[in-house]
């Protein structure tokens, strides 16, 4: 967490933060020996018209708490953006049509939004380089800095799991369909921002309870 610390320092000195920015920066970052059990959890995923984002565009956000190890389901938020292009065949992926988001609110508001919830917690992803690039790259155009969240990804824990069990990973294993099946998890309706934030509290949740009491954040990091 040091290093996170030193980059919002860093970027404190650069510019004059934005008030939401300011406001998710405010509270400490949590101590890396904290029990997970202690811990706030903001588990998000978000959809996006491409892979990559110079050229492509949030369409979606969805996040859940987990608090306690439990998911907190009143917390749940999905929030729609407002696209500058067409989503031309992403469509056939995330279901989002151009006048489904027509009348959304635009992408500062999401982040905006996004930075609220997330005073006070580790962020969780499934594939998180993916959605925090789009996410760090629409804050710079947005508030001129990055957002420098703490973040942990289910598909490295997974990863490094099987690798600890000496299990061949092959093709598709960590996709986070795979990855719940291995807990025994219900099929989820995938490419929906909140039903892949919930699907991904449940895999965290799974993850946690395999490894056994004692786990610390370092443990997830």
């Amino acid at each position: 967490m040091w290093k996170l610390k030193l980059r919002r320092w860093r970027w404190s000195l650069r510019t004059e933060l934005p008030g939401a920015v300011s406001r998710a920066w405010s509270l400490p970052l949590p101590a890396m020996a904290t029990p997970v059990e202690k811990l706030d959890f903001l588990v998000c995923d978000a959809e996006m018209s491409g892979l990559d984002p110079r050229k492509a565009e949030l369409l979606s956000l969805g996040w859940v708490h987990v608090n306690g190890l439990e998911i907190a389901l009143g917390s749940a938020r999905h929030l729609l953006i407002r696209n500058r292009a067409s989503v031309g065949q992403s469509a056939t992926i995330h279901q989002l049509r151009d006048c489904e988001l027509s009348d959304a609110g635009d992408v500062k508001q999401g982040l905006e939004a996004l930075l609220e919830a997330a005073r006070g917690c580790v962020l969780v992803f499934h594939n998180a380089a993916l959605d925090t690039a789009f996410l760090d790259y629409a804050a710079r155009e947005v508030f001129g800095t990055p957002l420098l969240l703490p973040t942990i990804d289910t598909l490295l824990l997974e990863q490094r799991l099987l690798q600890r069990q000496e299990c061949p990973i092959g093709q598709g294993d960590l996709r986070l369909g795979a990855c719940r099946e291995r807990y025994a998890l219900t099929s989820h309706n995938a490419h929906n921002a909140l039903g892949d934030a919930m699907a991904t509290a449940e895999l965290l949740l799974g993850h946690i309870a395999k490894r056994g009491r004692g786990l610390l954040l370092r443990d997830l990091s």
